[in-house]
């Protein structure tokens, strides 16, 4: 039978100049009950907040069963890897399924029983990943359910009397952000890789609570030193954006965040409130708002320094609305070194590997289409 896979043209393509083909699609699920997990969620009673440990563990399980019965259909399928491998999390009425896909790749002539690989790269980013000298071994993830607490919005209330930073939230989560990060790691030090490249990091509201989970590609580069199979280094680049690093002679080391929780205070929320009726700049809004970024940022270059790191590229920054006035500041980035005899394999990087797919199916009904099946739902 002909293989059905979820591979683009651009990425056949760019599979074929690393000697591999595509195969099926594969697919693993997993349904679980929201009943404990709601449970879970309406007895929180923690002051200040943090991760909530129950629903971390429960979310994680659903995961990896998904991950795994995909695995099993790939392994059916005799494929050496698996490609573009996506990890959801879809919330149903009263469940939540979690669900896994990817698409199996072939080398010629060569058939085996176990996976070689699973990767979270496409077959563009693949290539440019193992261009750039990274040998894939597994897809990981590491995820954290957390909560501000029910205590953490009194608390909220009472700090935003005064003006700045809530050091209390903003020490919570600092920690619980970071958690995924060494949850990611520890995944890939168990897969025996020196390395977790091309981490996405996804923030999902869920039951009451958030979700924080970062999934990447356990995987292994041999200019990297012995020490890094101990603590192996991470970036959240794209994968076309650490060739071209790559190539340059610089070595990611690590993904570094940093996070601040800022209060505009009772005052201030007078000031800017009165403000908003008449045209111009709300100072005090300004004011936090970069003090809290300033922040944000001293946490990513205190991260650098202590892993001596030349630059951080690639820094992204996100603001949320926590309610009372107060607002979180994260901003994300890689820290990366110049080390001698790190390059790409190839001097240039293939234009297919870069080039955006366009989707060829629009449906411009369905919002129309999901309206009339809720009014019907509801007779």
């Amino acid at each position: 039978m002909a293989a059905i896979s979820g591979l683009s043209g651009n990425e056949i393509f760019c599979l074929r100049q690393q000697g591999m083909h595509p195969g099926d699609l594969v697919i693993g699920n997993s349904v679980f009950s929201l009943g404990l997990i709601g449970g879970i969620a309406s007895g929180l009673k923690t002051i200040v907040g943090g991760e909530v440990t129950q629903v971390t563990s429960i979310i994680h399980e659903g995961r990896l069963k998904a991950y795994d019965r995909m695995v099993s259909e790939a392994q059916k399928h005799r494929g050496i890897g698996i490609t573009g491998v996506t990890n959801e999390l879809i919330q149903q009425v009263g469940n939540v399924e979690f669900l896994s896909i990817g698409s199996c790749v072939h080398r010629e002539g060569e058939s085996a029983e176990q996976l070689k690989f699973s990767t979270s790269a496409d077959g563009q980013e693949l290539y440019c990943q193992m261009d750039a000298g990274f040998a894939p071994k597994k897809f990981v993830f590491g995820n954290v359910a957390y909560s501000i607490g029910l205590g953490g919005g009194i608390l909220g209330s009472l700090k935003s009397l005064r003006r700045g930073e809530i050091k209390e939230f903003s020490q919570i989560f600092n920690e619980t952000r970071h958690l995924a990060l060494k949850r990611i790691k520890a995944e890939a030090q168990n897969a025996g890789a020196n390395a977790v490249v091309g981490i996405r990091t996804s923030i999902v509201p869920f039951a009451g609570m958030q979700e924080m989970v970062m999934i990447g590609t356990a995987s292994y580069h041999p200019s990297l030193a012995p020490s890094f199979s101990q603590s192996p280094i991470t970036s959240d680049l794209t994968n076309q954006e650490m060739w071209n690093l790559i190539n340059l002679g610089y070595m990611p080391l690590e993904l570094v965040l940093g996070v601040s929780v800022y209060s505009l205070g009772f005052v201030g929320g007078i000031t800017s409130a009165f403000k908003s009726f008449v045209r111009g700049e709300i100072s005090e809004l300004t004011t936090l708002i970069y003090e809290a970024r300033e922040q944000a940022i001293s946490h990513i270059a205190e991260a650098a320094k202590q892993c001596n790191a030349d630059e951080v590229v690639g820094i992204k920054t996100y603001v949320y609305q926590l309610g009372n006035g107060i607002i979180e500041f994260m901003a994300i980035g890689t820290a990366v070194k110049k080390m001698p005899g790190v390059s790409t394999h190839s001097s240039m990087l293939l234009p297919q590997a870069i080039i955006q797919d366009r989707d060829t199916f629009v449906n411009t009904a369905e919002g129309t289409q999901q309206t009339q099946l809720n009014q019907m739902s509801q007779k």
